[in-house]
């Protein structure tokens, strides 16, 4: 009975044991895989951390690359804008002396044409007068010349010729005189022609520039983007009609006054003529 009991005794230790080692057994796979899954929740957290802090780094690394570009265009727009002011400024400030110079050789070139013209009426005139003054002299002559023939021709045929002479000479002052009340009514009529026309010439110079100015200030009020340029252009080319009809107009004088003085001269070339046959008529008589 002792050795059953103490059998019995060894094999419910030996059971027991099996079960304490059996459950030990699980105690440690339970804590094992517990300790496993613990392991991997956190190696799962720590990627997981390290994923959120990578994320946001990288965001705010765009953030910042984002902000960094936007300064950059930024910078290079104000650039690009500042060497676009500069080049506009050179280029009206270029654009402003080129039109200055253009209207400072315009004028020059227009100066030195008409001074160049004048000088050539000028010369032609001081030629046709000289002309007219020889052209005077060989009359003067061929009529001193004629005189005498027919002095030397009425001294021979004295008494025939002498009624025809008196009544030659008669007629000849008659027509003489005629003539030159002729040229006088003539020459006034000719002088108030011209003052009419002189008068109505500037009025209609007068008139073609006021139009001239009022087309070009209706011009430069409706069209005020482009006034700068079309003001200066309207302004030169009234300055050169004014410029023109004056200059015709001085031609025009200029003229007359010639005019004027030849027949002046030829009238009083005339009249010594006729003077001298007067004297020469009365002495002989």
């Amino acid at each position: 009975r002792c050795f059953y009991d103490q059998k019995i005794l060894q094999k419910t230790f030996g059971e027991w044991k099996e079960q304490w080692s059996l459950c030990r057994e699980k105690k440690l796979s339970l804590r094992a895989d517990n300790h496993y899954r613990h392991l991997l929740l956190s190696l799962i957290f720590k990627a997981w951390r390290a994923y959120v802090c990578q994320e946001q780094g990288k965001r705010s690394k765009y953030d910042f690359a984002e902000s960094h570009a936007k300064k950059q265009t930024l910078l290079r727009t104000w650039q690009h804008w500042l060497v676009y002011v500069d080049v506009r400024r050179t280029k009206h400030g270029m654009q402003s002396v080129a039109l200055a110079f253009r209207k400072r050789s315009c004028l020059s070139i227009s100066w030195a044409v008409w001074r160049r013209q004048h000088d050539q009426k000028c010369s032609g005139h001081k030629i046709n007068i000289l002309a007219l003054q020889h052209w005077a002299q060989s009359l003067q002559f061929r009529a001193w010349l004629q005189w005498r023939e027919l002095y030397l021709h009425t001294q021979d045929e004295k008494q025939k010729d002498t009624r025809a002479v008196t009544h030659h000479q008669h007629r000849e002052l008659r027509r003489c005189m005629g003539a030159w009340l002729g040229y006088l009514n003539l020459h006034r009529v000719k002088k108030r022609q011209n003052e009419l026309a002189q008068e109505f010439h500037q009025s209609r110079t007068l008139r073609r520039c006021f139009s001239d100015w009022q087309l070009s200030w209706e011009c430069r009020r409706r069209v005020r983007a482009h006034g700068r340029d079309l003001e200066k252009q309207a302004a030169r080319i009234a300055l050169w009609r004014v410029f023109a009809h004056w200059k015709h107009y001085v031609v025009l004088c200029v003229e007359e006054a010639q005019q004027c003085e030849l027949a002046e001269k030829h009238y009083k070339c005339h009249l010594l003529v006729l003077q001298k046959y007067w004297n020469r008529w009365k002495s002989r008589l």
